[in-house]
């Protein structure tokens, strides 16, 4: 599988997602990136899959996004609760002023000294502070609460987005695995077709074998060369993708130091597999969470025509300067009744309902997407689990046949054409095994992932433990 294999796989994983949940999920892309954490050393890092999970949960792109979206969420809902808690403030100011009594229509009355235009200069000083408090607002106080579940279910949303990061990691080093698998698999075919080539151009100098065997197995050589070219590179690019993914310092140089060999997957039915996706699934607990959220919006939006009382007050001194100034004070209670509005909080609450329905929709589609999910990484277990035993079969054929053919082109008896034959059927059975061995195993790391258990189990799941 090509390192592009990686993006397309995850993306559809992360497409069973509800359209409200996947707006805030990191995106597939992001799961490839990483922070790079650390200083390279001159030593070669000998990295089990242990420690690059314990790295991308660390220095993964995609973690690091999600957990800023769960302080961005645990914001909002600070700041929604701040209109249910007393806001208190202080001000002082200190002004010179005159007024013209004439503007203000002061202009005298009949028996009376006549009033100066105007008065002043006069100075004001006043310091005082303010408070007030709602006591009752049902759309602040359902505002609140949906701003509540939220966070709560951007904290589901994390840990779902940690099982996405476990099998991201899984995936990449189980892809660079295969790749290093490959490189061993074409240097042995490489081996094996220098030595033909020596034999045919040894027969043919004994003038027992046309030029044609010795073309032959020139042609083939140069094969194999290229293969090991491209198996080097293609590992070496999946290496790098490993170490971007972790978070690993810049230019430090890595060893695998697990083998994926073949396990049997855990023994575990089809219902049970659906009750603990059900049960444990965080991307499940954060739609439940995010339905809630949404009626309680639905309520915010129908309490905004409803009235809501709120107190204030204020405390202070007043004066001339501050040595004469006086202290005074202001307590006052409101009531808030919403006669006509312009149709505003009927719309606002259509809107709510509308955002509800689609929260409820999308997750009885996650639902079904589980189910569906379970299902079809079952089925591929299963699928891989069967290809793994023909592909291992076969390519031991393969080597037999390979090895008869050789003794045949040996002997005399045979030309070095089923030898070629014989070697591009190896070569063929060797990558079917190698492929069908990888997807086996990301087909486990499917599965503990589609059962929310991607993080805790993922280990046994892919070393065949219960």
């Amino acid at each position: 599988m090509r390192p592009s294999a990686f993006v397309s796989t995850l993306a559809v994983v992360l497409a069973i997602r509800p359209g409200p949940v996947a707006a805030q999920a990191p995106s597939a892309e992001a799961f490839r990136g990483g922070v790079p954490s650390g200083t390279a050393t001159a030593e070669v890092l000998s990295l089990t899959l242990d420690d690059a999970i314990t790295r991308g949960l660390q220095h993964n792109l995609g973690l690091i996004l999600g957990r800023e979206r769960v302080r961005e969420a645990e914001g909002a809902r600070r700041e929604a609760r701040a209109d249910l808690l007393p806001q208190v403030r202080a001000g002082a100011y200190s002004l010179r002023e005159t007024v013209s009594l004439a503007a203000l229509g002061f202009s005298g009355l009949p028996g009376l000294p006549v009033l100066p235009e105007i008065i002043g200069p006069f100075n004001v000083v006043d310091a005082r502070g303010y408070v007030s408090q709602t006591v009752f607002d049902l759309h602040a106080i359902r505002h609140a609460r949906a701003a509540a579940l939220d966070a709560k279910a951007a904290e589901h949303q994390q840990r779902r987005t940690r099982d996405d990061v476990v099998f991201a990691c899984a995936h990449l080093y189980l892809e660079a695995v295969a790749g290093e698998s490959r490189i061993a698999a074409v240097r042995a075919q490489l081996t094996t077709a220098r030595a033909l080539y020596d034999l045919a151009s040894d027969r043919k100098k004994s003038g027992l074998v046309a030029g044609i065997d010795v073309l032959r197995a020139e042609v083939q050589l140069a094969a194999q060369r290229q293969r090991v070219i491209v198996a080097e590179e293609d590992a070496a690019k999946q290496k790098l993708a490993l170490a971007r993914a972790i978070g690993l310092p810049l230019g430090q140089a890595l060893r695998l130091a697990d083998e994926m060999p073949f396990a049997a997957p855990p023994p575990i039915a089809n219902e049970e597999a659906l009750q603990r996706a059900y049960a444990t699934r965080a991307d499940l607990q954060a739609a439940q969470a995010r339905v809630q959220a949404a009626e309680q919006e639905r309520r915010a939006a129908v309490g905004e025509g409803l009235p809501s009382v709120g107190v204030s007050g204020d405390y202070g001194a007043i004066g001339s300067n501050l040595s004469g100034a006086r202290p005074t004070y202001t307590v006052s209670v409101s009531l808030r009744v919403p006669v006509f509005e312009g149709g505003r909080v009927q719309a606002r609450a259509q809107q709510a309902a509308a955002r509800l329905q689609q929260a409820r929709a999308s997750l009885e589609d996650l639902r079904a997407g589980v189910y569906y999910e379970i299902q079809s990484t079952l089925l591929d277990l299963k699928a891989t689990e069967q290809r793994v035993g023909v592909a291992t079969s076969a390519f031991a054929l393969a080597e037999q046949q390979l090895e008869q053919a050789q003794d045949r082109f040996a002997a005399g008896v045979a030309g070095n054409i089923d030898v070629t034959q014989a070697q591009e059927a190896l070569a063929r059975a060797a990558e079917d095994r190698i492929q069908s061995l990888f997807e086996h195993n990301l087909s486990k790391a499917l599965l503990a992932r589609a059962m929310g258990a991607a993080e805790s189990s993922y280990g046994d799941f892919l070393r065949g433990r219960q």
